[in-house]
């Protein structure tokens, strides 16, 4: 179970979600229920009935930057930037960040790239884990210049040339209805699915929610380049906890009553600060990585999208599940043209 090639599986590109479904809370959900080792199709406006009252979702209400920049290098040739950073102050306060940077060649130090709007910029140094840093030339602060101007860091698997005019949409799609605290360079896709009306609906069922705030980083789209996956390395993202989630989280535990993350970022979060099924509040930074046998100290269920083969938010919820219970799973959803990733549809695993 700790092999990488125990995460293969083949999914028809067909399958993969290029846009949102037209409502949020109209994607399916598959229920995954372990201890019946039983699948069942749902949509996601079913979700309060499947829920128990009094259980908690704990949601991740961080806000997405858009951080991609489309530019070129002096020779002409095309360069696209994800600037990161975004949840640092230090960063925050600074032009100079360090990007990640996609080019037919690696520019040089020195050199200078050029995008839209009179934005320029110098390449002032090179990482050898492929990461540019990046000096902005522009009298606003970048952060401005991004929010204004920038692209949504959506995944390499979610097409978009530019001009497209899905990319006005993305704006708002790729954002979940709690984000509020910005700082991700990807969302925490799992509370796309969520509408006022869900919420409302979760009220009355006695379901109540509370928010908790991690920063998706970088680290989220780096490949899994090792043979056992427990030497995967991840970076590290930075949490927030309040004193009023952690006190309605351990409320709740106390009482006997269920926390369900919704995401892998909650998952990871919650896990991170549990001390002897506890939840410590405060600030931090997490590089948590989760693979079969870990013990969940935290959570009782997860509600979380479909995920890439060999990658380690597979590798969580086949800790969480059973491997072999993702796997049915999985080929449960192809075979029923279940849409897989970001914009794809959910999973409630309990």
């Amino acid at each position: 179970m700790f092999r990488i090639e125990d995460y293969d599986y083949d999914l028809p590109e067909k399958l993969i979600a290029q846009a949102p479904a037209p409502d949020r809370d109209a994607s399916r959900l598959l229920v995954l229920d372990r201890s019946r080792k039983s699948l069942s199709d749902h949509h996601f406006f079913d979700l309060p009935g499947l829920l128990n009252s009094g259980d908690v979702l704990a949601v991740n209400d961080t806000r997405v930057v858009p951080a991609r920049l489309l530019g070129r290098k002096e020779s002409g040739g095309a360069v696209e930037l994800l600037v990161l950073g975004q949840g640092r102050e230090d960063s925050r306060r600074s032009n100079t960040r360090w990007c990640l940077l996609k080019a037919s060649k690696r520019p040089k130090e020195g050199s200078r790239l050029f995008f839209d709007n009179d934005v320029e910029a110098v390449v002032k140094g090179l990482r050898e884990d492929g990461l540019v840093e990046v000096v902005f030339e522009t009298a606003l602060p970048i952060d401005s210049v991004l929010e204004e101007k920038g692209l949504m860091p959506l995944p390499p698997y979610i097409r978009r040339e530019k001009g497209d005019p899905r990319s006005a949409m993305d704006r708002e799609r790729y954002q979940t209805m709690f984000s509020k605290n910005r700082g991700a360079v990807a969302a925490p896709t799992a509370g796309l699915h969520f509408t006022p009306r869900l919420r409302e609906a979760l009220s009355r069922f006695g379901v109540s929610v509370v928010e908790l705030t991690l920063h998706v980083g970088h680290g989220t789209f780096k490949p899994v380049r090792v043979k056992d996956i427990r030497n995967h390395s991840l970076g590290d993202e930075e949490y927030a906890i309040s004193r009023e989630a952690a006190g309605a989280i351990n409320r709740a535990k106390d009482e006997g009553r269920r926390v369900i993350a919704v995401g892998t970022t909650v998952v990871r979060t919650l896990e991170t600060v549990a001390r002897g099924g506890r939840i410590a509040h405060g600030t931090g930074r997490t590089d948590l990585l989760i693979t079969p046998g870990f013990q969940f100290k935290a959570i009782d269920g997860m509600i979380t999208n479909f995920h890439l083969p060999r990658s380690s938010l597979l590798f969580l919820v086949s800790a969480f599940a059973g491997l072999e219970s993702i796997r049915k799973a999985y080929e449960w959803a192809v075979a029923k043209a279940y849409r897989f990733y970001s914009y794809g549809d959910a999973m409630f695993i309990h």
